[in-house]
């Protein structure tokens, strides 16, 4: 976290300066595992539309060094803050640092996640519990943090959980990612009913989206041409699916699926897998 440390003064007085000269501060978002991908196309979006940005990472720090630079340069105050999230320690000091830098928080996105395959024969505790720590603990971690900054304050604010429409189209295919994410997706409902009025909850589930290591660029346009709308959804559609739930205030312990209808074709196994 040292950048943050070294601008911490520069963020409270920033913060000063706006509210004595009678405009409203820009809300802050903490976006986990911001620093690429779908992550840093909701920073991106976010930015874009008047909020400052917590941009959290692990060991991608030129990457998230280079997105806050985007971002100021959109005219967003943004940060860069590293966490491992599956130590809870540097998990709950995360919020902290955050609000000391960009002085308060008002919305969490929980996007950051560990995506390792494993099934049914080669299950086993540590894979199981990685995924766990990082996938749904420190989420629901970084909830009641929020919470309890928020509501001592008397604010209002929203946390968004990145989920997956995996759930929806289930296959035994990385077996411990699945099983966490349907954890968090039990959490989504439990802490929007835990946590309000203070803090409304929405899940934003995206389909496949982005290329991989398993699934080239090539591959993949391939497999979304083939789904009920002929093309895939792209992270800049999941970002403006995390925007409409901080937006719209009547939202919460609801799912959100972003997927072009890919969760209509059943699938036997996962993407990286299954023929074409």
């Amino acid at each position: 976290m040292s950048e943050a440390a070294r601008s911490a003064d520069s963020g409270r007085a920033d913060a000063a300066r706006a509210g004595a000269g009678g405009r409203a501060p820009r809300p802050v978002a903490l976006v986990t595992g911001a620093a690429r991908r779908i992550g840093r196309a909701i920073a991106l979006r976010l930015a874009d539309e008047g909020w400052d940005l917590a941009v959290h990472y692990r060991g991608s720090a030129g990457d998230a060094l280079e997105l806050c630079e985007q971002l100021r340069a959109r005219g967003a105050r943004a940060e860069a803050f590293a966490a491992d999230l599956a130590d809870e320690a540097q998990v709950r000091a995360l919020p902290g640092a955050v609000a000391a830098s960009l002085g308060r928080i008002d919305a969490l996105v929980n996007n950051a996640s560990v995506f390792e395959h494993d099934d049914v024969s080669s299950f086993g505790t540590h894979a199981a519990l990685e995924h766990y720590r990082i996938n749904v603990v420190a989420p629901v971690l970084l909830a009641q943090a929020l919470h309890v900054g928020l509501e001592a304050s008397g604010q209002r604010g929203c946390v968004v959980n990145l989920l997956d429409q995996k759930l929806w189209n289930p296959n035994p295919d990385h077996l411990s990612y699945t099983l966490s994410k349907a954890a968090l997706r039990e959490a989504n409902t439990l802490l929007a009913q835990a946590l309000a009025p203070c803090l409304r909850v929405v899940a934003v589930a995206p389909g496949m989206t982005l290329g991989s290591a398993m699934v080239d660029d090539q591959r993949l346009r391939r497999l979304q041409a083939a789904g009920p709308l002929g093309e895939g959804p792209r992270a800049e559609d999941v970002a403006d699916a995390v925007l409409f739930a901080l937006r719209n205030r009547a939202l919460s312990g609801c799912e959100i699926l972003v997927d072009a209808g890919q969760h209509l074709h059943p699938r036997p196994r996962d993407f990286a897998f299954d023929a074409d």
